[in-house]
């Protein structure tokens, strides 16, 4: 049972156009209305030895909210992941705040875990009344369930949790919990998040979508 509720599992996330991640929960600030920031750097918090994936995230994070209509960035276009390393908090708000940035994306990863397990050749029934009455149907049905050898297979699991916050009052406004499972590609697993993510903030009535607003002409 086990090993058919995971072959489950994958086969939802192989359909075409299914999506690998999710979000588990995500919070928002009662006191918050939707914001117009000025400028939004987005900041990954992930290990060196996976820096494709940190920038990937980041990369992918900005052109959503840029889709929005927002100014955003990555940090690491601006900053080297070792810039704020010997800074006091005060220090490295006045270092943001001076480059026009009034609120930060953070993106961290929590947990990475790797899975291994076996899926067997063949584990679909197929009614009698389909072969079992004529004899080439009944030996070739049966012959592929014999001979159809099973394989080992190893998914990865990554764990995420995003945060915005307002620099203005230095304020945790917005907070997500998510999970992808295998996802095709870093790039792929960005582009998901991405969009997953800006779609809540937009439901929940944190950020605004500039670029669907009307234009106010100039008096």
């Amino acid at each position: 049972m086990k090993q058919l509720l995971k072959l489950a599992v994958l086969f939802l996330f192989l359909l075409p156009g299914c999506s690998s991640s999710r979000i588990t929960s995500s919070w928002k600030s009662d006191k918050v209305q939707p914001q117009n920031f000025t400028k939004i750097i987005v900041l990954g918090l992930i290990r060196e030895n996976d820096r494709h994936l940190r920038e990937s995230m980041e990369q992918q994070l900005v052109t959503g909210l840029r889709n929005l209509g927002y100014d955003a960035t990555c940090s690491c276009d601006e900053y080297n992941p070792k810039s704020f390393e010997n800074m006091t908090e005060e220090q490295a708000l006045a270092k943001l705040k001076n480059s026009g940035v009034d609120a930060v994306m953070t993106i961290v990863l929590l947990d990475k875990t790797r899975e291994r397990y076996y899926v067997p050749g063949r584990v679909q029934y197929t009614p009698y009344r389909m072969y079992y009455n004529r004899f080439w149907g009944y030996s070739r049905t049966m012959y592929g369930r014999i001979y159809t050898e099973g394989y080992y297979t190893e998914d990865t699991k990554y764990f995420w949790e995003t945060n915005l916050y307002a620099l203005q009052d230095n304020e945790l406004i917005y907070s997500a919990q998510s999970q992808s499972f295998d996802p095709a590609s870093s790039a792929k697993m960005g582009e998901e998040h991405a969009v997953m993510l800006t779609k809540d903030m937009l439901k929940k009535k944190v950020l605004r979508d500039l670029k669907a607003e009307p234009v106010k002409k100039a008096m």
